[in-house]
């Protein structure tokens, strides 16, 4: 034990030299934890013929990897970048031999002129062997985000240099503070990044990103004014206020947009009047799930969201639990005053869904709202239900509680709207039926 130790702190080329003159040194260089392969290292005179000099980096780092057991690697770097036309499939067998359980720092540096472009083969993140990755590089090589990779738990860096990506994703990666991608990753279409704990920075300069999609709590993001970026997904389960982050930052940062999804679990303040204008948006979709955390949240002021979209043509809003400040429990339930946030007509919807509608004052007063000042709408659905399930198209059950609620949502909409809807609109209010009751 005592010499293994010795053995692990001695340099890769030392530690090399050790195996060749004592047995015991041998034995344990079948598991040296530190494998760094670059020419400095390898003793390669870099001054040599290129073809020579990779030809001396394949032979001796495919020797050394072809007598080490793969066990026990925590830090593996390869950097090739000296080298010309390194054949794919000794990579592949070395990294094959060299990712395993416990391997915690990856770098892979490929030549920039390589004549075959290097795939990187993503399914060697498997659950057991990325899990313990702590650092990981790629330069110069296409990646893939495969189906096959694993959650990252334990990912502090992430270094992405001249990488063709079309599409990625980080997922569970509880220690990331920081992320930034660099302007040269011009193929990244699509960036996910859900339950990253700890994130607290997303800095984006890829010029050709399409979509984003992000699960966590709101965080500073700054996605560098792409003009392709069309689409954009948000979604918070256990922190509040996403609708306040998203109307005061997203119109800044994707002003092109055209489909925005958002999901809050709860919001503390209303809804502020959005800072621009999502002149391009022509999709909202707004979930809120737990409305009865946000008793004093207005719905009314989600107009803000419509004022600052002029060319919406759908609006869709989902709650999937239920209020306790009914409108029929008003002193003054018999009349609505009418309020404005602006002027503004909202003059392309034409399409607005509102699923779980209930009789809070401020949801009457949102729908009454947008009957009046929509003059394009043309179809309008009231969904008392608490919607259907996406897989099996069954409806969601109620408890006895959202059904009374349901109910008096129904006697609302007859009370105080039905008779605000223009002739051009087409109203439909979907009620709770037998299934929906436990």
């Amino acid at each position: 034990d005592t010499l293994y130790h010795i053995h692990t702190l001695m340099s890769m080329r030392d530690a090399a030299r050790a195996a060749g003159i004592s047995r015991q040194f041998r034995q344990s260089w079948k598991f040296y934890r530190r494998l760094i392969f670059d020419i400095e290292a390898l003793g390669i005179n870099e001054d040599g013929p290129v073809d020579e000099v990779t030809s001396d980096f394949i032979r001796i780092i495919d020797h050394i990897m072809q007598n080490h057991s793969g066990i026990g690697v925590k830090t593996f770097r390869l950097r090739a970048v000296d080298c010309y036309n390194v054949q794919p499939s000794y990579v592949d067998r070395w990294l094959q031999c060299a990712i395993t359980p416990g391997i915690e720092d990856f770098e892979l540096l490929m030549p920039w002129l390589n004549k075959l472009e290097y795939n990187f083969p993503s399914s060697l993140l498997s659950t057991e062997r990325g899990s313990s990755m702590k650092s990981f590089a790629l330069s110069d090589c296409t990646f893939h985000s495969a189906a096959g990779v694993g959650c990252l738990s334990n990912l502090r860096e992430v270094r992405l240099y001249s990488v063709h990506i079309t599409g990625e994703d980080l997922l569970s990666c509880y220690d990331i503070v920081r992320l930034k991608i660099p302007c040269m990753l011009s193929q990244l279409k699509l960036l996910q990044v859900q339950d990253c704990g700890m994130l607290e920075i997303i800095e984006s300069s890829a010029p050709n990103l399409f979509l984003f999609n992000y699960v966590g709590r709101p965080i500073h993001i700054s996605l560098g004014h792409p003009t392709q970026l069309r689409h954009i997904e948000m979604l918070s389960l256990h922190d509040s206020n996403m609708l306040y982050s998203a109307s005061a930052k997203l119109p800044s940062i994707a002003p092109n947009l055209q489909t925005l999804f958002l999901t809050s679990n709860s919001e503390i303040a209303n809804t502020p009047m959005v800072h621009g204008k999502f002149i391009h948006l022509k999709y909202l979709e707004i979930a809120l799930i737990k409305p009865s955390s946000s008793p004093d949240y207005d719905f009314y002021s989600l107009d803000s969201f419509l004022d600052g979209s002029p060319a919406l043509d759908t609006f869709t809003l989902r709650l999937p639990a239920i209020r306790h400040d009914s409108i029929l429990e008003c002193s003054d339930s018999n009349s609505l005053h009418p309020r404005r946030l602006s002027e503004h007509s909202h003059d392309s919807l034409k399409n607005v869904k509102i699923t779980g509608f209930c009789s809070a004052k401020s949801m009457i007063e949102l729908a009454k709202h947008i009957l009046e000042r929509a003059p394009s709408l043309e179809h309008i659905t009231l969904d008392t239900s608490r919607g259907r399930d996406d897989k099996s198209g069954n409806c969601a059950q109620m408890l006895q509680e959202e059904l009374v609620e349901a109910r008096r949502a129904r006697l609302a909409i007859g009370r105080h709207l039905e008779e605000h809807v223009p002739s051009t609109v087409s109203l439909k209010v979907v009620e709770s039926c037998s299934t929906c009751v436990y």
